[in-house]
């Protein structure tokens, strides 16, 4: 059984994008990892350079930035990637810039691939997401948040990237999955709101024309950590491959997560899902069809 990953970047640098904690934390997995480095101008090519393994197979790309509708670039990127995978790999791990697959999971995600390596009916496998607000310290636990997403597929080229490149589908079908008790660290909103607004400001051209640009500047510029729903204090471990970056990086962020910014109907949602794990309505970019523990 071969594994590979993939994943797409682009300025990396100027964005503070944990990429090299991002690829590090699959590299044990994987037999190979496949980067698609978008054009940059801030060293992100030579960053990929740096980290020090021979399972790392660069390519290089030019993002059209003119693919706004959805944010397609993303997807049209991440297909490059998925696409320059060696054709004898069964199973393909996916990680963006902005993620880390915490190392608790290794053997239960190398136990699941294993498991399902000749049933074909099986198209991936969903990890549980934990989402970082802030600072290291707090996370978003409010149902705006996706908990779960797919992040290994087979080595199928009927499965594409979705939309934004959020997910993936099957000739347009959701994939059938399993469920895998392992977690994927989303850092992605954790920046000092300088660099936030930045690379807040930067992605809505991947979305919107000049024109709408323009039309929101004053939005843009005035991003405020204040305004989210609901937070509550990180009590787990992170991933080993990012205690640097935490001990170099982390800033102190203010918040009593006491604090709750809900309507009713909200409120009772939220209360309703602490309490039983039911979530009413919830989207989901996939159909499980076995759970891992």
């Amino acid at each position: 059984m071969k594994v590979s990953g993939f994943t797409i970047v682009r300025n990396a640098i100027k964005y503070d994008y944990p990429v090299v904690e991002s690829i590090c934390s699959i590299l044990p997995l994987c037999d190979e990892v496949i980067v698609a480095v978008g054009l940059s101008d801030d060293g992100t090519r030579e960053l990929i350079e740096s980290i020090d393994s021979s399972k790392i197979r660069i390519i290089d790309t030019i993002w059209d930035e003119s693919l706004r509708k959805g944010g397609e670039v993303l997807a049209v990127e991440t297909n490059k990637a998925l696409d320059a995978i060696s054709p004898d790999t069964t199973w393909a791990i996916y990680i963006q810039a902005d993620e880390v697959l915490h190392e608790d999971g290794y053997a239960r995600l190398s136990e699941a691939m294993k498991k399902w390596e000749l049933n074909n009916k099986i198209d991936g496998f969903i990890l549980k997401y934990v989402h970082f607000y802030g600072s290291y310290d707090f996370i978003a636990d409010s149902r705006n948040w996706y908990r779960k997403e797919v992040r290994i597929i087979r080595n199928d080229k009927n499965i594409r990237s979705y939309k934004d490149a959020q997910g993936f589908r099957k000739e347009g079908k959701k994939l059938r999955v399993v469920q895998v008790e392992a977690n994927m660290h989303h850092y992605g909103w954790v920046k000092p709101p300088e660099y936030i607004r930045s690379k807040l400001k930067y992605f809505h051209t991947l979305w919107h024309d000049n024109s709408w640009m323009e039309k929101n500047k004053a939005q843009l510029e005035s991003f405020d950590y204040s305004g989210i729903d609901s937070l509550s204090h990180f009590k787990g471990t992170h991933p080993k491959v990012m205690l640097k970056r935490i001990n170099e990086k982390n800033w102190t962020f203010d918040f009593d997560p006491a604090k709750k910014k809900f309507s009713v109907f909200s409120r009772a949602r939220h209360w309703l899902e602490r309490k039983t794990g039911i979530v009413i309505g919830e989207y989901r970019n996939y159909k499980i069809v076995q759970k891992e523990c």
